[in-house]
């Protein structure tokens, strides 16, 4: 290959500074196989946690107990699947979703996927932004403007652990979120929940769709579960292994990386409830009933639980996963942006461009509002994402039931049909949502 043809060959491939640099095993056990491949399905995880999900959780939990628990299963089934279909589509077909997009679509399509994605990202950066000032500001009282900058840093770790290799960021990121597995779990201990509660929290309620206010953090719940720019992200960073290319080996990776991102999605179902579960048992039983500020529920666990320990925990979770959570946009606002219109830029001004975006719109917002109205905002930018789904998923959908494209890689029929109910049901809910909201002007 000649130094021209490699170049044109690196401009086609995603996230071409990593992909296909990790090696995988061939041979040996199962486990051992598996553990090549573990790493993607926790990045996808992180997004699945991020501080907009605290916010819709602390809502949920706060005004309607545990009745939303079954909310946060069902988002996490719907996530387990969509997922899947990334991971397939990315490793049968070497393209992530937003260059399926581009190969398959005419420009003004795609021009407005592009932008419908690139709102979705900024939704996404400003709650995870936002989050982690928060996070600053209640571990070391760093006013919340400074903590907004100081999340721009966040470029310079994301260029320094990939320096060192895609298996550093992927450690970076396993590695917070057992710190926020092990926070939640102390807490969860010190507020002794009702497990009777719990346990019928999981089974869906009719009230969901009936009550427009629950229907709105329902709806919250799912934009902050099943996020659009995860399915991009998903699909791109599988292609960091390095396959062979024959059909054997590509089914041998779809299989194994889907149980990666089932397994760590099942732990993301484990701390999002957990959130969840913690301001059901901890405000609603008292009658705090309008607890969804990050700043307030912080406050509120000390008396409540009668013990700081509760509330440096919380801090401690929120600022991991708003560190965790930046680092993926930032990868997934790369893969957006070159996927689509195939922008190519050094790295580093990548990463600036994706990161202004969120800093800019936080900024401003933390100024206007300050402290107060986070929680506001925080949902509104998971409802957003919620609204954008569709966008994402239909696409998705429809590229991995395509044998001319998969060949015989395409999507088993019981997976498609999953898949597609899902799309119908995100979209009537927000069919729902529109005109709940425009009834009530």
């Amino acid at each position: 290959m000649t130094p021209q043809d490699l170049h044109t060959h690196l401009k086609t491939l995603s996230l071409p500074e990593v992909n296909g640099s990790i090696s995988v095993h061939k041979h040996g056990s199962f486990w051992r196989k598996f553990l090549s491949f573990m790493g993607p399905g926790y990045l996808v995880a992180v997004g699945y946690m991020d501080p907009g999900n605290w916010a819709t959780a602390l809502a949920g939990g706060s005004q309607f107990g545990y009745t939303l628990l079954s909310v946060c299963l069902i988002s996490n089934i719907m996530a387990i699947i969509l997922q899947s279909l990334c991971a397939r589509l990315g490793i049968a077909t070497g393209r992530d979703l937003a260059q399926a997009c581009r190969d398959n679509y005419s420009k003004p399509v795609s021009f407005i996927l592009w932008i419908l994605a690139e709102l979705a990202i900024c939704a996404t950066d400003l709650a995870e932004v936002i989050g982690t000032a928060i996070g600053l500001y209640l571990l070391f009282q760093i006013p919340m403007e400074w903590g907004v900058l100081i999340t721009g840093l966040d470029v310079l770790l994301v260029l320094a652990l990939q320096r060192l290799g895609f298996r550093w960021v992927e450690a970076f990121i396993i590695t917070l979120l057992i710190v926020i597995f092990g926070c939640f779990a102390v807490q969860i201990w010190l507020a002794r929940p009702d497990v009777m509660g719990v346990a019928a929290g999981f089974i869906p309620s009719t009230e969901i769709i009936t009550n427009p206010a629950m229907l709105y953090i329902a709806l919250g719940i799912i934009g902050a579960t099943v996020m659009p720019h995860n399915l991009y992200l998903h699909s791109s960073i599988v292609q960091t292994r390095a396959i062979d290319n024959d059909e054997a080996s590509k089914k041998s990776a779809i299989r194994f990386a889907s149980l990666d991102s089932t397994i760590a999605l099942m732990l993301a179902l484990t701390i999002n409830a957990s959130i969840l579960i913690l301001a059901a048992a901890t405000f609603y039983t008292t009658g705090h009933n309008g607890i969804a500020e990050l700043q307030e529920a912080h406050s509120m666990l000390v008396p409540l639980l009668g013990t700081s320990l509760a509330a440096t925990l919380f801090a401690i979770a929120l600022l991991c996963c708003g560190l965790n959570s930046t680092v993926t946009a930032t990868l997934a606002g790369q893969i957006v942006m070159e996927g689509f219109i195939n922008i190519r830029l050094p790295p580093w001004l990548r990463r600036m461009i994706t990161r202004g975006l969120a800093i800019i719109p936080a900024m401003f917002v933390t100024i206007l509002y300050g402290e107060s109205g986070t929680a506001q905002l925080l949902i509104f930018s998971q409802v957003i994402l919620s609204l954008q789904l569709p966008f994402a998923v239909v696409p998705l959908v429809l590229f991995t039931r395509d044998k001319m494209k998969m060949g015989n890689l395409v999507a088993p029929k019981w997976m498609t049909a999953s898949a597609s109910l899902i799309a119908v049901i995100l979209i009537t809910l927000n069919i729902k949502l529109i005109w709940d909201v425009a009834t009530s002007l």
